[in-house]
């Protein structure tokens, strides 16, 4: 595990890379466009799709590894933490963008959300937010084992779905953003594969 820690490709160090790299390319996507309002709403579907990455990622690694064992699934295994908090720093990045884009443009600030996207983007991040504060060992300790799973279990399918409905939604005038959903289809026929090969042996020995 040391060796692991000693490179920019394993735990918090990781998580740094990735996010340093996250925020210089919002900066100049921004930039780019002189921090105007297509500039800002570029960086909205660019941490859109970051986030997606990233929460693919992390929400698959633990079956993957048990489906396929390999040195890739190991380390996606090994890092899922800092890649979901990754996810949250992405996430982050698409809230603060989300905000200059409602200080820049009110009015279509006001003309692209409603009531829904408030209550359940707001649930959402809530989800997030605890997901991340219990992403450390002391605070993962201080919930406990049983309280750890169900909240990133609930969360994660919570977040699944949240995503689905945000890119299935705008399917109909932007077909090809449907290729989004593919990765989140597989993430969760994964996940529900691996549920079952665990419960398998259960059930031959209940036989």
């Amino acid at each position: 595990m040391t060796k692991h820690r000693q490179t920019w490709f394993e735990g918090w160090r990781l998580f740094f890379l990735l996010g340093a790299v996250l925020a210089t390319l919002c900066a100049a996507i921004a930039g780019l466009h002189e921090f105007d309002t297509d500039g800002i709403r570029m960086v909205i579907r660019f941490t859109a799709r970051t986030s997606l990455l990233f929460f693919c990622l992390a929400f698959s690694a633990a079956a993957l590894a048990q489906l396929r064992p390999n040195p890739w699934t190991r380390w996606q295994r090994r890092n899922r933490r800092y890649i979901g908090v990754t996810f949250a720093a992405s996430h982050g990045l698409h809230a603060i963008a989300i905000a200059a884009f409602a200080a820049v443009d009110p009015a279509g600030f006001a003309k692209a959300t409603n009531l829904a996207s408030y209550i359940f983007g707001g649930i959402g991040y809530a989800f997030i937010i605890a997901m991340t504060v219990t992403s450390f060992d002391r605070t993962a300790a201080a919930l406990g084992p049983r309280g750890w799973r169900a909240l990133h279990l609930v969360g994660g399918y919570y977040l699944l779905l949240q995503f689905t409905v945000s890119f299935g939604k705008r399917i109909p005038e932007m077909p090809l953003y449907a290729l989004f959903l593919i990765p989140l289809a597989l993430v969760f026929a994964l996940r529900m594969i691996a549920m079952t090969w665990r419960q398998t042996p259960r059930t031959a020995e209940a036989g």
